[in-house]
């Protein structure tokens, strides 16, 4: 982990020296992309928490983070049970029932109603700091959880810090937070291949050639178009992969694996065109993730876990914002454990 002197001020604006350590409980934390963030900016951990219950993600954050401690379900997780003061609480609960890609189930659906198990502990532990990231999601949806956290959101495209199109809402008390300088980054850094493109295949209803939105649920007038993308970013990394193909035209691409082949990925035809899925590289550089962070399961549940992360740049933005303030005196937390040694 880079030591760096990254300062941390407490509630009353006295410095939390690194000699103290953050003490961070992440819910819902996957693969630990907020401790990979913690990392990039040197803030030195004490205790992690993390609260997951997907075994293929938890072995990636403990091959990548063995001293991370697993706590489980978030419904069964309370302030007893960690037993430690925790500085920072952060989480990006489930959001299949809030997203515009989803059904719009909002707060009836079980998942989405575990962003009040992220209330619950917000209130039982009153961190210094908290972080709540979610999808775009109605309106009324959004307007509940900013009444609950007592913050207004603020939205961010992830294609400012990479070349991943993906837009999320995050709600915190972290100060200063503006959007993040656009790096410029494209495709052609990321993709293996710097002369492919992207797109994704789109049941579509066309008529004369134009999109028919309002009626793309007509039975029997759908169809798969290959839709590309024209301004050098990816869309949005998902579970589903048809959301990101590599694109690259017939006439620059020969068959994968035949004599004097191009390269060594699969291809298919559509129309004029070859193309082939993202590989996991590609796909933890569009999430910002370390080559090979993902490496110790199965490639399908490195694709899912991807898609379902944080893209950690903009996680790292957000945090940096711990940093800000007017330093008055320095003191050392108590804290309940030894320091523990965190990262690898």
């Amino acid at each position: 982990m880079n030591e760096s002197s990254f300062n941390i001020f407490l509630s009353d604006g006295k410095l939390l020296t690194q000699e103290a350590k953050l003490n961070v409980l992440s819910c819902f934390d996957g693969m630990s992309c907020l401790h990979i963030a913690l990392d990039r900016l040197g803030i030195p951990v004490n205790k992690y928490f993390a609260s997951e219950i997907d075994k293929y993600a938890m072995q990636v954050t403990q091959a990548n983070y063995p001293n991370t401690v697993q706590v489980g379900n978030v419904e069964f997780v309370t302030k007893e049970m960690l037993n430690n003061k925790i500085h920072l609480l952060a989480g990006g609960s489930p959001c299949q029932g809030f997203s515009f890609a989803g059904k719009q189930l909002n707060f009836e659906d079980p998942r989405s109603k575990l962003f009040f198990e992220f209330v619950r502990l917000k209130n039982e532990l009153k961190p210094k700091y908290f972080l709540l990231e979610n999808v775009r999601m109605k309106k009324e949806s959004q307007d509940v959880i900013s009444k609950y956290l007592g913050v207004e959101p603020i939205m961010i495209n992830s294609n400012l810090v990479s070349a991943q199109n993906r837009v999320r809402f995050y709600w915190t008390n972290i100060p200063n937070l503006t959007l993040p300088d656009d790096k410029n980054i494209l495709l052609k850094d990321v993709l293996e291949n710097e002369k492919e493109i992207v797109g994704a295949r789109r049941g579509r209803y066309l008529v004369d050639g134009i999109r028919q939105d309002g009626k793309m649920l007509t039975a029997g007038k759908t169809k798969q178009y290959l839709e590309i993308r024209n301004d050098e970013k990816s869309n949005c990394l998902t579970t589903v992969q048809k959301d990101n193909i590599v694109i690259r035209d017939k006439s620059k691409c020969v068959r994968s694996g035949g004599r004097g082949s191009y390269d060594r990925h699969e291809w298919d035809s559509v129309d004029k065109n070859h193309t082939r899925k993202l590989t996991i590289l590609e796909c933890e550089r569009l999430q910002t993730l370390p080559d090979n962070y993902t490496k110790h399961v199965s490639d399908s549940q490195r694709y899912k876990m991807i898609g379902n992360g944080w893209t950690v740049d903009v996680i790292t933005h957000i945090l940096s914002g711990m940093s800000e303030g007017k330093k008055k005196n320095i003191v050392t937390a108590k804290m309940h454990d030894p320091l523990i040694k965190t990262g690898t």
